[in-house]
């Protein structure tokens, strides 16, 4: 009764996100708990060189996780969602986004799985004196001006996923600190661009004849708290075809999933960090001090939804061929005529690994099903590898592809670990820790640190950007840190992990052979 009416009187408050698999929604209360939720399907495809989605799918996709929303709110409570108390959109960071002067997408999206700026994320960290990844915007748009594209002198406004969306919904050109953070380098002192680093950046491309600056084009930047937009009629329309949903409604600043993965573990203090796994892994631990060097290729410095400087290290490759084996195995099932459900068979084969071998017997898994920049990888080739006189069981192949799944963030904060900066507690955050204790011990391994998952671990970064647009309401002049502390986390159920000194001696020389099995995958390259 009490849901019903807090959905019908309009207080209830709305995160969307649209990861790279799904786009999915989440409706919480006033106290952020779980009201409802919904879900679309999508995938990405590889195309023209450049791993995409075509537009068109944005506003169906988004469309249908909104409907799927409605449904459920319709079946649990018995009324229609009209109204909406906030509303907060997230999605994928980084990637190319170029909008010419009428709104319209001047070249297909691309997005963070492309690694084909290479050479633009060379010179410009070289510029910067700060390491720029492949991934991140301004990679994209210089990669652009150097290979002369045609649509470059038409960019009006370049953006993020996220910020498409929003501008869609409010008509504004704006993202989160966060968000932004994976565009361009930001400086932690004035939560804005840096404007060193804009300078330069205008200098070599008017060399290039561009008639534009860089300011000109990236989104307004806002902090965590701070209204964004409202919702216009045109934007209730592409959520809700149907018309029912009213307008009106205040947004959060449009967020990226490496900042609802913040939100959603309570990461966004000096000295926490977290890990988000999906099709990509990345962890973040919020920096207590600033990097001494910050041109280490590893460490991708962006910054936490109020705009302090996180460490933050990326990988392309998480679950997708995890989520390929126990697909196959399925399907092996139906051809014998036995069926199985999917979520139990991933249940029952993830737990399967943790009675391999701590080094998972002498099987090796690389992932990649894109490019993997830090291993040294530029095309995706995933394999499957195993030493002479070795059988391959189910035990196995599940220990291996899940310590593959993390073997390339293990890499990764070595470098962090070399720069002095304590790895703590870490918070697991995604779907692959819905099987409790597998993936998070195999973690606590790779990373030699303690693991703990919340029980919103599975929500995802729609739930953490339901909390954001929740602080935007209710944040009253509190920090977002003290927010989530006093009002979301304090009596949130909890699992701790310790890494085992048998797991840690087995990931490491595990680690040993992925890295060999990396030449293997650079090896097999075509371009």
């Amino acid at each position: 009764m009490m849901a019903a009416e807090t959905i019908q009187q309009g207080r209830a408050v709305l995160g969307i996100e649209l990861g790279s698999t799904r786009i999915k929604a989440v409706l919480v209360d006033e106290v952020n708990a779980v009201l409802a939720t919904g879900s679309h399907e999508w995938e990405n495809r590889y195309e023209g060189g450049h791993w995409t989605y075509h537009e068109d799918e944005i506003w169906s996709g988004l469309a249908a996780c909104y409907a799927d929303l409605k449904a459920d709110v319709l079946a649990r409570y018995g009324v229609t969602l009209a109204q909406l108390g906030a509303l907060g959109v997230s999605a994928m960071m980084h990637g190319y986004l170029a909008l010419d002067a009428d709104g319209k997408l001047l070249v297909p999206f691309r997005t963070w799985r492309d690694t084909t700026t290479t050479v633009a994320a060379q010179e410009l960290s070289a510029l910067f004196e700060f390491h720029v990844p492949e991934r991140w915007s301004v990679s994209h748009v210089y990669q652009a001006i150097l290979d002369g594209e045609e649509h470059v002198p038409s960019i009006s406004r370049l953006t993020t996923l996220a910020g498409l969306v929003h501008l869609r919904l409010t008509g504004e050109h704006v993202l989160s600190v966060g968000d932004a953070s994976g565009m361009f380098p930001i400086d932690s002192a004035t939560r804005g661009y840096d404007d060193m680093m804009l300078r330069k950046f205008d200098g070599i491309s008017a060399t290039h004849g561009v008639p534009w600056t860089l300011a000109e084009l990236l989104p307004r930047i806002a902090l965590a708290g701070e209204e964004a937009g409202r919702l216009t009629p045109e934007g209730a329309i592409l959520l809700d075809p149907s018309g029912d949903l009213q307008a009106g409604c205040p947004l959060c600043p449009p967020e990226g999933d490496a900042g609802t993965g913040m939100i959603a573990t309570n990461s966004v203090a000096p000295g926490t960090g977290n890990v988000s796994a999906g099709t990509s892994v990345f962890s973040m631990v919020v920096l207590e001090r600033p990097l001494a060097d910050r041109t280490a290729p590893e460490i991708d410095l962006v910054t936490t939804p109020c705009g302090d400087e996180v460490a933050m290290v990326h990988c392309n490759n998480c679950t997708s061929d995890i989520n390929a084996y126990v697909g196959l195995l399925c399907e092996f099932a139906e051809v014998m005529s036995v069926p199985v459900d999917r979520g139990e068979a991933f249940t029952k084969l993830f737990n399967l690994a943790l009675s391999a071998e701590p080094d998972a017997g002498g099987v090796t898994a690389m992932p990649f099903v894109s490019g993997e920049t830090i291993m040294g990888v530029s095309e995706g080739r995933p394999l499957l590898m195993r030493e002479p006189g070795v059988a391959l069981t189910l035990p196995r192949l599940m220990r291996a592809s899940v310590m593959g799944a993390f073997a390339a963030l293990a890499a990764g904060n070595e470098a962090i670990r070399e720069q002095g900066v304590r790895i703590g507690r870490i918070t697991g955050h995604g779907g692959i820790f819905k099987t409790p204790l597998v993936a998070q011990r195999l973690l606590a391994a790779a990373l030699d640190a303690p693991v703990v998952v919340m029980e919103t671990a599975g929500e995802g970064g729609a739930w953490g950007q339901a909390v954001a647009a929740n602080y935007l309401l209710h944040g009253r002049g509190r920090s977002l840190s003290t927010y989530l502390s006093e009002e979301v986390f304090s009596d949130m159920r909890q699992q701790l992990v310790e890494p085992s000194p048998a797991d840690v001696e087995g990931f490491a020389s595990y680690l040993a052979c992925y890295r060999r099995g990396c030449v293997a995958c650079k090896a097999l390259e075509v371009r």
